[in-house]
Formats: structure tokens, sequence, C-alpha cells
């Protein structure tokens, strides 16, 4: 007859065996992981791509983006209210200084021109007019002017001969005072006339300067007006490539409105973009590299926007050659700002190996292996890392991405 096992009986004997198959798998994890740490995996050498260790200098950069465009670029626009008559170039042509770009109907602005030239030559005949009728009034005045001076010597004969009646005994002394009293009227009558004269010299040089100065001002608004119809002939004024024309023919265009674009494309500039979250590194005068295909030129920041648009601050840069065969208008490249330079170091060229952090692990090849190593990361650029420790210079190492290997000390390279 069976007996009952006792309840506590099977449960020890359940814990028991659950123990004994965690103990056993968690010895079969720790086997395995300190297998993969030892057990030589291997990789073809053609898989791979790696650089020497070296003795250099490496610069630290921002990257942004930037386009080339001209460093001189003319903007034509309309001198006067017109429409396209015609369009004698287009946009990439190349042409000289004088060389017909577009023909304006100018016909409005010509009948205006016309216009206030009647308008200035009868002012000025105003004025010629004005002239004599001043001339005659001042001359009348001295007229009378000269007729009280002959008066007043008139007067002045009368006096003395009242005198010399007076003496003799057959005047009065009423008629020496009457005679002295039309004397002093006279003259005082003269002086007035004199006054008259000089305020009129005045009052007709001030007449005469006003009607002057509105012709001037007339004169001038006619010379500008011919200078818009002068203007009006667009031609191009340097030498250079049309970057752009109006060849809307027939349409109205007014006064600033573009018309044409000159580039002189012997000489550029790079119109850089950053975000603004490295605004505080962007100023003037900060070294930049620009790099075109597999070739690098370099510049510096000469201006730097105000104003952040979208998150995003533009900022010029001044090519060291601004005339470099490899610029193009409108191409786009990638520029990097120099922050930070360090000279004498040990550098290696930049991978997918290194992943940012200061202290990561790499491979270094050595005899047909390539063994991991833990290093101290120093600068980077987009052509260099600097390793601060951990090899040394002649090393090689591995720069392609070698994280299915992370836990492995060495791997064993195949040719």
């Amino acid at each position: 007859m069976d007996k009952e096992i006792a309840l506590e009986v099977t449960s020890a004997k359940r814990k028991k065996t659950a123990l004994v198959v965690i103990i056993v798998i968690a010895v079969l994890v720790f086997a395995v992981w300190l297998l993969r740490g030892y057990i030589k995996s291997s990789i073809n050498r053609s898989e791979i791509t790696a650089a020497t260790v070296e003795v250099g200098n490496i610069e630290n950069t921002l990257n942004a983006s930037g386009e080339v465009l001209p460093e001189f670029e003319e903007i034509i626009t309309s001198p006067i209210n017109a429409s396209i008559k015609s369009a004698l170039a287009d946009a990439g042509n190349k042409v000289k200084p004088g060389q017909s770009l577009l023909t304006l109907d100018k016909s409005a602005t010509q009948t205006d021109f016309e216009k206030q030239k009647f308008q200035l030559e009868t002012k000025r005949a105003e004025i010629a007019k004005s002239k004599l009728d001043l001339d005659k009034s001042f001359y009348d005045i001295k007229s009378n002017n000269d007729i009280k001076q002959l008066r007043i010597s008139n007067l002045a004969d009368a006096v003395e001969n009242a005198k010399r009646l007076y003496k003799a005994g057959g005047g009065t002394r009423e008629g020496i005072e009457q005679a002295e009293l039309n004397l002093k009227v006279a003259q005082l009558e003269k002086k007035q006339l004199e006054n008259e004269i000089k305020s009129k010299q005045q009052t007709m040089q001030i007449e005469i300067r006003e009607a002057q100065i509105a012709a001037d001002i007339q004169q001038n608004d006619l010379n500008a007006l011919q200078r818009k119809l002068d203007l009006a002939n667009v031609v191009a004024t340097r030498a250079g490539v049309v970057t752009y024309v109006n060849k809307n023919i027939g349409a109205t265009i007014h006064e600033g409105e573009t018309l044409a674009r000159i580039a002189d494309l012997g000489s550029f500039k790079i119109q850089g973009s950053i975000s603004d979250n490295s605004a505080d590194q962007v100023h003037s005068g900060l070294p930049v590299i620009v790099r075109i295909n597999d070739a690098l030129l370099r510049g510096h920041v000469s201006n730097v926007s105000p104003s952040v648009q979208n998150s995003i601050i533009s900022f010029e840069v001044q090519l060291d050659d601004r005339a470099s065969k490899l610029l193009r208008p409108n191409m786009k490249v990638d520029v990097f700002l120099v922050t930070a330079t360090h000279s004498k170091i040990m550098r290696v060229a930049n991978g997918p190996a290194f992943k940012g952090p200061t202290v990561q692990d790499i491979f270094v090849l050595s005899n047909g292996k390539a063994e991991r190593r833990t290093v101290h990361i120093g600068l980077t650029n987009f052509d260099f890392v600097e390793i601060e420790s951990g090899v040394k210079p002649g090393d090689v190492v591995i720069t392609s991405d070698m994280s299915e290997y992370k836990n492995s000390k060495e791997v064993t390279v195949k040719n």
C-alpha cells in the first residue's frame, strides 16, 4: 500500500530542482560571455579600412552649409517708369562695358523732360524781364535823387541870397528862415530817397536771387531727369556675366525695379548658414575651411548677420583664393568653422570607428591581428581625430565600424 508524500517534502524538492536549473543556466551564460571574450574572432582585411597614427596638427570645426556667390554683383534697376521694348541679352551671356542689355520705352519720361525744359526756359525769361523792370525802377529812383540834389543846390543858393539881401537891408528875417526851411525839407527828402534806393537795391538782389534759386532747382530737376533718360539706355557698366535679365516684353516696370544683374565671375565669396545653437562661437575673423569635392579652400568669416531666421544665422566667408577655378555660382559647399587648433599631436584619419565619447575602444592592427585598446579622444574634425593616449605614432588603427566585435579582445585579420 502506497504512502502519501508530505506536501513540505514535495515543495522542497521543487525548490531544489529550480535552484539547480538557475545555477546551471547562469554558469552557461557566464561561460559563453567568457568564451566570447577570448575566442579569436576573424575578419577579412578587405572588409575594413585602416589608417596610421601620425604626428601633426588638428583643427576642431563646426559643420555648416554654404553657397558660392559672386563677390561682386551689380543690380541694374529701372531709373524711370517705363515698359520693356526688347531684351538684348540672356542669362549666362558674357558682356562688356557699354553693351546694351535692354531697350525701354521712355516716351512718357521724354515728354515730361521736354515739358520741364520749356518751363525752365519760361522761368529764365521771367528772370530776365524782372531784371529789366527792376533796373528801370532803380534808374527812375536814381534820376529822382539827382533831381533832388539839383533842387538842394538851388535852395542852398536861395538861402545865401536871402542872407545877402537881409544884410543889404532889402530882405527880412522871415525870408531867410523860409529859405532855410525849404533847404532842410529838400535835404530830408533826398535822404529819404537815398534810403529808398538802398532798400531797392537790396530788394532787387533778393528777388533776383530767389528767382535764380528757383531756376537752379528746376535746372537740377531737369539734369536729374536727363540722367535718368540716359540710364534708361540699359547697358553693362562692367565686364561680367549676366545672371538675370527681365525678358517680359511689354511689361510695365516701375522706377527702382530690377532689370538685370551682372556678376563678376573673377572672384567669389561664400554665403554660409549654421544653427543658432552655435551663435556664440561664430564671429568675424574666425578661420574657415571650405570643402569642394576632395579639395579644400581656406578663408575667414568676414561678416555675421545680427538677425536669426528660422533658428539659422547667416555669415559671409572671404576666401584666400577668391578666383579658384573650383568655384561656380550657386554651388553648394561644405563649410567648417575652425574653433580650436592643436599642434604636434597624435592624429588618425576620421571614420565610423570613432563614435564621439572621449573614452572609447578601438582596434589596432599588429602582426595579422586586431587588438582592442582603450583610447582618449581629443579634438575631431571631418578629416582627423586626435588620440591623446592608448596608441603611439606608427600604429595602424581600424577606422571602420567594429561594434560587432566590441566584446572581443582580439580579432584575427585574414588577407
